[in-house]
Formats: structure tokens, sequence, C-alpha cells
């Protein structure tokens, strides 16, 4: 497996890759067909992120096949700046084969090199094995958003996860 950081030549099947994954998650903001982006919209974004020294987005490959993404925005203010806040997919098959960590420690070597001190992420309570892993991570419980998230007509908690380096 490698893990590289994506650009705007991979827009057609980071697509693809976002879709199949919340096509299959619970816990993922958009639901499976919320997602409206087409495939110019998404290289568009791979291009401004491109060029933003806090933000980028790594690919988990296998094969030629993309696995696993993590997406790191960094803030956009002078006083933000130190900051990202990232979102991690993995497809089903996938999962529990140590993608997800891969995917952490190449962050924080990018994170490093970019001068962000504070990482965040939000987590649904009842997702434990996303708590785990980013407790695994070096990531810490700072909150909880309090019905924040509506799934299935259902109202959940999420944490407010945060890692200082």
């Amino acid at each position: 497996m490698q893990i590289r950081e994506a650009t705007p030549i991979d827009a057609e099947r980071f697509l693809k890759l976002l879709l199949e994954v919340e096509s299959k998650a619970d816990y993922m903001l958009f639901e499976a067909g919320e997602r409206k982006t087409t495939v110019d919209k998404q290289r568009q974004q791979l291009e401004m992120i491109e060029k933003q020294e806090n933000a980028t987005i790594l690919l988990a490959e296998e094969k030629g096949e993309l696995i696993g993404y993590l997406i790191t925005i960094g803030g956009t203010t002078n006083r933000k700046k130190h900051t990202a806040y990232v979102v991690i997919g993995v497809l089903d098959g996938h999962k529990g084969k140590g993608i997800g960590t891969a995917l952490f420690e190449q962050l924080d070597e990018w994170a490093i090199v970019h001068n962000i001190v504070r990482l965040e992420l939000t987590v649904v309570t009842r997702n434990e094995a996303g708590v785990n892993l980013y407790k695994k991570m070096g990531f810490e419980v700072e909150g909880m958003k309090r019905k924040s998230f509506l799934v299935k007509d259902q109202f959940l908690d999420e944490f407010y996860m945060a890692k200082i380096r």
C-alpha cells in the first residue's frame, strides 16, 4: 500500500472513492447519494487544496485502486493557520487493516513540515472503531456536540477531538 498526496489528476478516482465510502457509512457527513459534486468541481477543489500551505488530501492506494483518504483543511485566518480539520474514510472491505493508522502517520509527518500544531475532528460517539483509532493516534476528547448528527431519524452525539503536537 502507498500513501500519497492527491493531485488534480486524481479528481475522478477520488470522487468515486468518496461516493463509495459515503454509500456504505452511517457516520459520514454526506448520506449516500447526497454529494452532488462533479468531476470538474472535484478537480477545481483539488487544485485549490494543492495551492494551500495548510491543506492536503492523502490517498491510500493499493494495486492501482484508491482504498482510503484523509482530508486536511487548514484554518484560513492568521490566528488559525496553525490548525487543521481532518476527515478520513476507508472502503468497507479494507477497514481494520491499518490503512487509517498509515494515513494518520503520514498526516503527522505532513503536519510537522507545514507547521500545523493542532489537528481536530468530530466523530459520532457510537463510532467505536473511529474513536479508538483517533485515541490510538493521539487525539483526545475535548467536548461533546449533543444531537449534532441525524441518522435514520435518530439524533446522535459527536465528540470533538483534537491532537496537539
